[in-house]
């Protein structure tokens, strides 16, 4: 908490500073060369808090934040009073910013007949936590909001979403096996909320129970094929093109189809999951079957083992990658929107505190079902972030008819710094710290090299004897 407190004083020192400074300069001075300056910046702001959060244990998100509100500051002090085409590059973020990280998440996924049962425990506790918090969030909007239930849903939905964008590179201190449980559970938290938040929307006319099976049915039916034609399509091609620019042509082509997928009102996110899936795990989707009367396999042989290695490997550089940037320039976004002095009103720390409590409650409730043998080491493992923010600047930006003056942005920021605080409390505590989970080039996050690596780090700091990570089988070439 000292490591906190430095910060905040040291951010409230330096917006005092600026001020002073920008105070001389005008909207007329900003150019094209002030933008680059102004984002290479942050960038490079983003990194050192990256390395800075493994030595204090606050959590970047939490310094990225600040620096958007130290930069609204600034902007303000300028004489600015709205960020210029905000709700331009909130919409451009937000779209990119889906498919980069739930391609991400979907490149982590290793298909296994060993990791079924993790798998499935992981992931139908992510469906039923997010489901009964949804529920739980939506009636509490209702009742003391005046809420309708539907725009309740459509609020209770993202805040029930944990942010495998902060849990991922915090659990590297854990166990070998609770490591992978919080990885797993918290990029399945992304994908079925997600799924789920655009679902709803896209019924939201529909006046019947009926009506609304139907339309997920057939959205659902046509988006998986179009998705499993277009992955295996997409993923057969890339692998015969010789041309070293290919990466970006790809994600052209997801972006393209993705595009067209929204226009027609269906799942276009199902894409991004299999084509990820597909790539990560080419040997089960491009398996040895339909032999001919050689033994000789048609699907088999489409793919080249050793090109899908490096293709994989080049796609979880990019993903990294670009998803550092969107996440750096959402959250300096997000702090930039925020306004301090909703904080210090009684309602928003109220809402925001309860909120947190429903959370943590229906998660405790779940663990002991899935988890009964350990159900609080997890707990508080619970963080929100990112994908939180990104739907919530999606019901503003496309949704403006469910926008409720009721709900107070800063809520969602209450939600977030407790969540994110606790969770670092937790983890120090336990004495786990925050050491990031350190990921090889072109392995899946939880391939059988990582996990071994992670879990003797893991055992010499602890002092407890090294798990077994042999039994962890090893993924796919």
């Amino acid at each position: 908490m000292a490591a906190l407190y430095g910060w905040v004083w040291l951010i409230s020192y330096l917006v005092t500073m600026l001020n002073n400074v920008f105070e001389v300069f005008t909207v007329d001075d900003i150019g094209a060369f002030s933008l680059v300056i102004g984002g290479s910046v942050i960038i490079i702001l983003s990194y050192f808090a990256n390395v800075l959060a493994k030595k204090t244990n606050v959590p970047s998100v939490l310094v990225l934040i600040a620096m958007g509100i130290a930069l609204r500051q600034i902007i303000t002090a300028m004489g600015i009073e709205e960020i210029p085409f905000e709700s331009v590059a909130l919409e451009l973020l937000g779209t990119v910013g889906l498919i980069f990280i739930l391609l991400e998440a979907a490149l982590d996924l290793e298909l296994s007949k060993e990791k079924l049962p993790l798998i499935l425990k992981s992931a139908s506790l992510a469906l039923f936590t997010l489901a009964a918090s949804s529920a739980g969030i939506a009636w509490l909007l209702n009742f003391a909001m005046d809420m309708d239930w539907f725009t309740a849903l459509v609020y209770s939905i993202p805040l029930s979403i944990m942010s495998s964008a902060i849990i991922i590179p915090s659990v590297g201190g854990l166990s070998l096996e609770r490591k992978e449980f919080m990885v797993y559970e918290s990029t399945f938290s992304d994908i079925w909320g997600i799924m789920a938040f655009y679902l709803l929307l896209g019924n939201r006319t529909s006046e019947s129970y009926l009506e609304i099976a139907k339309s997920i049915g057939i959205n659902l039916g046509a988006s998986i094929f179009i998705s499993v034609v277009v992955s295996y399509l997409l993923v057969y091609v890339l692998q015969k093109i010789s041309s070293s620019v290919k990466l970006f042509l790809s994600i052209a082509v997801l972006i393209l189809i993705y595009s067209i997928q929204k226009l027609l009102h269906l799942s276009p996110l199902i894409l991004i999951l299999i084509f990820g899936l597909m790539l990560n795990n080419h040997k089960i989707f491009f398996a040895n079957i339909l032999k001919n009367k050689k033994g000789e396999s048609w699907l088999g042989s489409l793919l080249d083992n050793e090109k899908m290695n490096g293709l994989r490997h080049d796609f979880h550089i990019l993903t990294l990658e670009s998803a550092f940037v969107i996440r750096t320039f959402f959250f300096v976004l997000f702090g930039a929107t925020v306004v301090l002095s909703s904080l210090k009103e009684y309602d928003v720390l109220f809402y925001g505190l309860a909120i947190s409590v429903i959370l943590y409650a229906i998660r405790f409730v779940f663990l002991r079902l899935f988890r009964p043998e350990d159900p609080s080491s997890l707990l508080y493992i619970a963080p929100r972030g990112l994908i939180t923010i990104l739907l919530f600047f999606q019901i503003s930006s496309n949704y403006p008819e469910l926008i409720s003056d009721s709900f107070d942005g800063g809520i969602l920021l209450v939600v977030i710094l407790v969540t994110c605080i606790v969770m670092t409390v937790s983890l120090i505590q336990s004495g786990s710290g925050l050491e990031p989970i350190e990921i090889k080039e072109g392995l899946p996050l939880l391939s059988k090299e990582t996990s071994e690596e992670a879990s003797k780090a893991a055992s010499s700091e602890n002092n407890y004897p090294q798990e077994d990570a042999s039994q962890t089988p090893s993924s796919p070439e």
